[in-house]
C-alpha cells in the first residue's frame, strides 16, 4: 500500500506540473477526431512530454485516471479507484470523505511473453477519449496493444480491457502471466475486499492479422458479494448503452465543432456521476471527495434543473431524490437548512448560511417548471416556500438579504450581504411565482412578483457601485475588488449595469482559465479561478446581448477544456483541487448554451421563450431532443442577411417557422 500510495503522490505531482504549464510547448495536445472523440497524436510534434488526468464514473465506482509520457513516449499510468458506498472507518472530519480507494500502477500489468522474451509495451502512438479512455501502444516484436479503460454503470467494477493484435506475417505464441491482487479491510459496513485479476488465457496463438481481448477487473465487495466472475461483454453494452442515450437526446448541432464536442462530454460527465446511497440513486460532484452526496448548489442548483432539459431518467430521479432530502429536512424553526447531505445522506452539514436557501428556491423552481409534473410539484412545493420565507426574515433594513457566506464557503470574505445570495433569492422569486400561478396558488405569485420588483431595486440601491472605474457592482459593502459572482444579476435577467458588467467579466477579469474568483493586485494567489464563475459568466453575457465578446470568449475557453492541456471536461478550480473533473459543472456548460445563447426562459409548463442570436462566427445553431416535461422541443436557427431563420418542433411537427432579428424574443405555446 505504501509504494502505491507514493505512486499516485508521484503521479498527482506530475499532473500538477503539466497543468501549471510549467513545461508546455504548445496549447493544444488534442483533436476532434470522427465518432464525437478527441485524439492526442504522439506521432507530431512537441506534443510531448505531458500529462493529464481523466474521471469516469458509475453509480457503484469511481476512477480517477493518471497517465503520464515522458520525454521518450513512455506512457505511465495511475489508476485510482474509488468506492464511494464503502465508507471506511474514519475519526473527525475526514468521515466525511471515507471512502474505500485503492491505486495501482503499472505493477498490475501481466507479462506477455514470446519466445521467452518479455513484451514490454512502454510507448505509444494515440490517446482517445470517446467516454472511454483507450491508449494505442507502439508495436513490439510485430505485436500491437490497446489498451480501454472505463467504469461498470451498475457493479462495483472498472475495467481495462486489453487487445492484442499480430500484425506480421507469421503465427505468435504469446504466455500471459497472471495477475490476482486481494486487498481487504474492515470498514463501517463489514469487511471490504478489492480484488484485481484478468481472464486471460495462459498461452495463445496470434494468427497474421488475428486479435485476442482480455480484461483486467479492477473490483470490490462487501463481506460475501463476488468479486469476480464478471462479463466485459456485458460491463461494455452497458457502458455504450449508456453513452448512446447520452449521444442521443439534447443534440447540439452548430458551426463550431469545440462548442459541440464539450456539449456533447459535458453531457457524459454531468450523467455519470450518479451514485446509489441510502437516498435513492443521487448525482454527486465526484473529484475524489465527493460521493454518495448532496449540494445546495451543486445538485439543486446546478445540475438538477439541467436533467429534464436532456429527458435522462437516471438522472431525474438524482434530482428528484436531492429535492426530496431537503423537503424532508426542512428545519422547524428558521435556523438555516442544512447545506449538504453526505455519505448516504447520513453526516449533514449544518449551522453556516451560504445563501442556500436563495438557491435552494432558485434550483428547484426551474427543476419543477422544467419537469412539468404538478403532482411532484405540489409535493415539492414547501420547499420552495420555506426558502423564500427564510430568505424574507433574514433580510436587513435595506432590504437585502443577509447570508454568512456563498457557496464559496468562506474562502474569500463576502461581507454580511453578498450579491450571490440576493441575485439566486431574486431569481427564485421570479421563477417560483411561475411555478405558483401553474399550481394555483394565485396570491403568493402575485407576492413573489412584487417582492422581486422590490429586490431589484433594492441589489441596485445597495450593491450598484464603481469599481475599476466600471459601474458595475461590488460584491458586498465595503468590497473594492471586482469578483466573479457580479455575473449573477445578468443570469437573473437584471440588466441596469449590464455593459460595465460584462467588461469587467470579458475583459478586466478574464484569463486564459476563465474569469477571475476576483481581480486582487494584493492576493497572493492572483490566478484563483473556479469554472463555475466562467460559465455563470458566460452565460449572463450572452442572455444580456454581448454575444460577439461572449462567443469570443466561449471559443477560447472550450478549446482549452476540449483540447488544450487538461481535458475533456469543465473542471473545478484552481489551485484547489488541482482541476478536477467536478460533474455539475459539466451540467452548467451545457445550460449556459442553453440559457445563455438562446436565452430559454421558462414562464409556465407549457410556454417558453427564446432570444436568438448568431453572428459570422457563428452562423447556424440547432438543438435537438431538448425535453419539456414529455414534450421532445428542437430548435433550428440559420443567419440569413441580417435575420435569423427560426424554426421550432414539437414531437417533430413544425410549429413555428419565421425570420426575426437578433436578439428578438420569440415566444412559444406548447
Amino acid at each position: 500500500m505504501i509504494n502505491k500510495r507514493f505512486s499516485l503522490i508521484i503521479a498527482i505531482l506530475l499532473n500538477t506540473y503539466f497543468l501549471m504549464g510549467q513545461t508546455q510547448p504548445i496549447d493544444t495536445y488534442w483533436e476532434i477526431s470522427s465518432s464525437q472523440s478527441i485524439v492526442w497524436d504522439l506521432n507530431k510534434p512537441n506534443v510531448y512530454p505531458h500529462g493529464d488526468n481523466i474521471e469516469m464514473s458509475g453509480k457503484k465506482v469511481s476512477a480517477i485516471i493518471y497517465y503520464d509520457v515522458n520525454k521518450d513516449r513512455e506512457l505511465k499510468i495511475n489508476r485510482e479507484i474509488i468506492y464511494p458506498q464503502l465508507r471506511t472507518i474514519e475519526d473527525d472530519w475526514r468521515k466525511y470523505r471515507a471512502y474505500y480507494k485503492q491505486t495501482y500502477s503499472d505493477e498490475v500489468d501481466p507479462t506477455i511473453t514470446m519466445d521467452r522474451f518479455n513484451l514490454v509495451f512502454k510507448q505509444i502512438d494515440s490517446v482517445k477519449i470517446d467516454g472511454k479512455l483507450t491508449f494505442y501502444h507502439t508495436p513490439v516484436e510485430g505485436i500491437m496493444l490497446k489498451r480501454t479503460l472505463f467504469p461498470s454503470m451498475n457493479e462495483r467494477l472498472f475495467v481495462e480491457n486489453w487487445e492484442l493484435t499480430n500484425s506480421g506475417h507469421h503465427v505468435k505464441e504469446l504466455q500471459i502471466g497472471n495477475t490476482n491482487i486481494l486487498d481487504e479491510l474492515i470498514g463501517h459496513k463489514g469487511k471490504y475486499t478489492s480484488h484485481v485479476y484478468h481472464d486471460a488465457e495462459k498461452k495463445i496463438s496470434l494468427s497474421p492479422q488475428s486479435s485476442y481481448n482480455f480484461t483486467l477487473y479492477f473490483s470490490a465487495a462487501i463481506d460475501d458479494e463476488p468479486v469476480n466472475g464478471f462479463r466485459f461483454e456485458q460491463i461494455k453494452a452497458e457502458r455504450d448503452a449508456f453513452l448512446n442515450t447520452i449521444k442521443n437526446n439534447l443534440i447540439l448541432e452548430t458551426s463550431n465543432p469545440v462548442i459541440d464536442q464539450l456539449f456533447y462530454f459535458s453531457k457524459i460527465r454531468a450523467s455519470e456521476s450518479i451514485f446509489e446511497s441510502k437516498m435513492g440513486l443521487v448525482h454527486s460532484p465526484g473529484g475524489e471527495n465527493y460521493y454518495i452526496g448532496i449540494w445546495a448548489n451543486d445538485q439543486v442548483e446546478y445540475s438538477g434543473p439541467f436533467f429534464p432539459f436532456l429527458g435522462y431518467n437516471t438522472g431525474i430521479e438524482a434530482a428528484k431524490n436531492a429535492y426530496l432530502m431537503f423537503l424532508k429536512n426542512i428545519p422547524e424553526d428558521f435556523t438555516p437548512i442544512c447545506y449538504a447531505f453526505e455519505i448516504d445522506g447520513e453526516l449533514p452539514n449544518c449551522g453556516k448560511d451560504r445563501g442556500d436557501a436563495a438557491m435552494i428556491a432558485y434550483g428547484t423552481s426551474q427543476f419543477l417548471m422544467r419537469y412539468a409534473d404538478e403532482d411532484f410539484a405540489r409535493k415539492i412545493w414547501p420547499l420552495i416556500e420555506w426558502s423564500v420565507n427564510y430568505c424574507h426574515k433574514m433580510m436587513n433594513a435595506e432590504g437585502v438579504v443577509l447570508s454568512d457566506t456563498d457557496e464559496m464557503e468562506g474562502r474569500i470574505s463576502t461581507g454580511e450581504a453578498n450579491l450571490s445570495t440576493n441575485a439566486l433569492y431574486y431569481g427564485g422569486l421570479k421563477n417560483a411565482s411561475y411555478l405558483a400561478n401553474e399550481l394555483g396558488y394565485d396570491s403568493l405569485s402575485v407576492l413573489y412578483s412584487q417582492l422581486s420588483i422590490e429586490l431589484s431595486a433594492n441589489i441596485e440601491n445597495y450593491f450598484g457601485y464603481e469599481i475599476e472605474g466600471l459601474n458595475t457592482y461590488r460584491y458586498f459593502k465595503g468590497n473594492t475588488h471586482l469578483r466573479h459572482w457580479i455575473c449573477l444579476p445578468l443570469v437573473m435577467g437584471i440588466e441596469s449595469r449590464a455593459e460595465a458588467t460584462a467588461t469587467a467579466l470579458l475583459d478586466k477579469l478574464w484569463t486564459p482559465n476563465g474569469v477571475l474568483v476576483e481581480l486582487n493586485p494584493n492576493t497572493k494567489e492572483p490566478n484563483v479561478f473556479w469554472d463555475r464563475g466562467t460559465l455563470y459568466a458566460l452565460r449572463g453575457t450572452f442572455k444580456a446581448g454581448f454575444f460577439d465578446k461572449s462567443l469570443e470568449k466561449l471559443i477560447n475557453y472550450s478549446s482549452k477544456r476540449l483540447i488544450g492541456n487538461h481535458v475533456p471536461y469543465p473542471v473545478e478550480a484552481f489551485p484547489e483541487n488541482n482541476m478536477k473533473h467536478l460533474s455539475a459543472e459539466s451540467a452548467l456548460y451545457c445550460r449556459l448554451i442553453i440559457e445563455g445563447i438562446l436565452s430559454f426562459e421558462q414562464t409556465a409548463f407549457n410556454s417558453f421563450s427564446i432570444t436568438p442570436q448568431l453572428s459570422d462566427k457563428l452562423p447556424s445553431l440547432s438543438i435537438k431532443k431538448l425535453h419539456l416535461g414529455n414534450n421532445n422541443i428542437s430548435i433550428n436557427l440559420t443567419r440569413i442577411g441580417d435575420k435569423i431563420e427560426t424554426k421550432i418542433y414539437l414531437n417533430e411537427v413544425e410549429i413555428i417557422n419565421k425570420r426575426v432579428k437578433s436578439g428578438e424574443k420569440v415566444e412559444i405555446e406548447i
